[in-house]
């Protein structure tokens, strides 16, 4: 777990990027405190900022490997962990490849060498790769299956450049010719949803290579893109009585993954809501760690908190546990800090208390596991119901259903039923569109006068909807939040936090050899018995407290809608908005005028104020460079 930066320079003038590269390297240095490095030669040049997890003492990067013939043919820089590493070392020793090292990061690139472009359907673990191969001077680069670890990338006529944060290749704009401009049809689809969908970022010349994908690029020329995870969800029918042998497969499927995620040289605790996913977790990791440490976190208001049914999980298991209070003013002061590690807006609440739980977790361990994916392949999310409760309407002919849609229109808002006639009227490409739309055209057009139709959500969902054509209707939407709202919003918190505190986190769901089992999940045994994760539920019977085992998930809740509407965030939301140099982007006076509506309870406008608000306070610290971060330089044990 570490922050790259690497650049194939397009006139075989590497080294007059060097420094640039060293200077950008300082801005993530909370991803790798514990050494940094460079490389270079006449095309390309890399930097490196680790954090020590595994062969603490060796397996420094940029790291050179080569045969015999050539013993520094390959440079490579890596993000991430590679939980089959020692599998990889030993089937590669056999093939007759020698090692220099015990770390997971030399098996990447001797598999390279042996397997080409296909290493990555050998990996199992979260990654970004940059290879460099001196001999065919070609760059290679990859994510893993499901964007656990993030890649941004760049080109100018001096050459392209990639790095885990964005804020490095900001700092190497001027020297790489870059332009800076921001890209107004990424503004919109994230305050129509929330968060940057890839492979955009806010920045027009800036942008990431996808979750799941490798490019390849030779100097001077275009990067070539190309994706290799491509989920299927191949249902595989459970013969009636043979149910058990899916749950039981389920099982052992996690009790691997937990063992494989828990290979380390420090000390790995575990995050622990109130909800199955983050238990689950830890009730496994305490097989390999009998002095287990788990967090959570909490707010001061009653009722907003997972604190007291974590405490209860944690004494069920067996294991001492950690809590941390979060106030408003805390919570409001961290937020330009936590806009400044995102690099691009997010706006989810619940990046702040993630952000201080993980700050807390970083005193005690070096490295944390937690529940992320659990929902997306075990089809955990409410609304993965929500087909059968509209199952009558897909057998009514398409007139008598749009005619439904009409009527809905003119049923006064907040009636029953109403919202039902509508959702039943739309196809699901129409009707489902993730799990974080905030704004509807008409609510964002008040907003955001300038805001076009053509570039609304369905420019984003409407081609991975098509890629989902012909599987069941449950499986198409944990196909569209694989690529959408996992990889956008809760991978991206859940990278960017915990690194921003030199964490490492994994999340034990998010692994092949599990999602292998997931996606043969009968649509009927995902939401059977009016719950969710029905079939994962079943599987952790034996592992999981029986007062969390049917709780549904809540994560750490935020009681923003109260905040925003009392003394406790009111005053401090509208000096943003009024502060804000966004008037090119936003009608300020519309936003102010809904911050008044929602503390007047005229409607509840909390998520979308929350996303106008992230994106001023990001605004004013990238553009406008108004507004003070406040990062601190951090030092940490280099053992935990």
């Amino acid at each position: 777990m570490c922050g790259l930066c690497g650049l194939l320079a397009a006139k075989h003038n590497a080294e007059d990027f060097v420094e640039a590269v060293e200077k950008a390297l300082p801005c993530m240095r909370h991803r790798g405190p514990d050494a940094a490095g460079t490389w270079h030669d006449a095309d390309a040049a890399f930097g490196f900022n680790r954090l020590s997890i595994i062969d603490i003492e060796h397996s420094h990067q940029p790291l050179r490997w080569g045969p015999a013939e050539n013993p520094e043919r390959y440079a490579m820089t890596f993000n991430g962990e590679i939980y089959n590493y020692i599998e990889l070392r030993e089937q590669l020793k056999k093939e007759g490849y020698s090692f220099n090292t015990e770390g997971d990061g030399e098996p990447i690139v001797v598999g390279f060498h042996h397997w080409g472009e296909d290493v990555v359907n050998h990996l199992r673990g979260m990654f970004a790769i940059v290879i460099w191969d001196t001999e065919t001077k070609t760059m290679f680069a990859a994510r893993d299956q499901f964007g656990i670890k993030p890649l941004y990338y760049a080109t100018t006529a001096a050459g392209t450049v990639f790095a885990s944060e964005m804020k490095c290749i900001l700092e190497m704009a001027e020297a790489l010719g870059l332009e800076l401009n921001l890209d107004k049809r990424a503004i919109e689809h994230y305050v129509d949803l929330q968060y940057v969908p890839e492979p955009e970022s806010l920045h027009a010349h800036i942008r990431r290579v996808e979750s799941g994908s490798t490019v390849t690029l030779h100097p001077g020329e275009d990067v070539v893109a190309k994706r290799y995870f491509r989920p299927t969800f191949p249902v595989q029918q459970v013969p009636k009585g043979k149910e058990q042998d899916l749950f039981d497969r389920i099982t052992r499927a996690l009790e691997d993954s937990v063992e494989k995620h828990m290979r380390a040289d420090v000390t790995v605790g575990s995050f622990l809501s109130g909800g199955i996913d983050s238990t689950a977790i830890a009730a496994l990791a305490k097989r390999h760690n009998p002095n287990l440490l788990t967090f959570t976190t909490g707010f001061e208001r009653e009722g907003y908190s997972e604190v007291d049914v974590a405490a209860e999980s944690a004494a069920a298991i067996g294991v001492e546990h950690i809590v941390k209070i979060v106030s408003p003013e805390e919570y409001a002061d961290a937020v330009p800090r936590i806009m400044w590690y995102l690099d691009n807006p997010v706006a989810d609440p619940s990046l702040v208390p993630l952000y201080f739980v993980a700050q807390e977790a970083r005193k005690h361990v070096k490295v944390v596991l937690s529940g992320e994916g659990a929902d997306e392949l075990f089809g955990g999310y409410t609304i993965y119901k929500e087909p059968l409760s509209l199952a009558p309407f897909e057998k009514l002919p398409s007139p008598l259903r749009r005619g439904l849609g009409r009527l809905s229109k003119v049923l006064p808002d907040g009636m029953k039923g109403k919202s039902l006639l509508e959702r039943g009227s739309m196809d699901m490409e129409e009707r489902y569109y993730g799990n974080a739309r905030s704004f509807n055209f008409d609510q964002l057009h008040r907003v955001m006068p300038w805001a076009k139709r053509e570039w609304d959500h369905r420019e984003v969902t409407a081609p991975i909807y098509a890629e989902s054509e012909g599987m069941d209707p449950v499986a198409r939407m944990q196909h569209l939040d694989l690529f959408t709202w996992m990889r956008g919003d809760i991978l991206v918190k859940a990278d960017k936090m915990n690194m921003a505190n030199s964490l490492e986190l994994r999340v034990p769901f998010l692994d092949k050899e599990v999602f292998k089992v997931a996606e043969t999940i009968p649509y009927d045994l995902k939401i059977a018995h009016s719950t969710t994760k029905y079939a994962l539920r079943k599987a952790l019977e034996n592992i999981v407290p029986p007062h969390v085992l049917h709780r549904r998930k809540l994560g750490f809740p935020v009681p923003m809608r109260h905040w925003l509407a009392g003394e406790e965030l009111y005053g401090w939301a509208q000096q943003t908005i009024q502060e804000s140099q966004t008037e090119n982007i936003f009608n300020k006076k519309a936003v102010l005028e809904m911050l008044k509506e929602h503390r007047d309870g005229v409607s509840d406008h909390s998520r979308r104020l929350w996303t106008v608000i992230s994106f001023m306070i990001w605004h004013g610290i990238f553009v406008e460079k108004r507004i003070d971060p406040k990062i601190e330089q951090r030092d940490y044990p280099v053992r935990l």
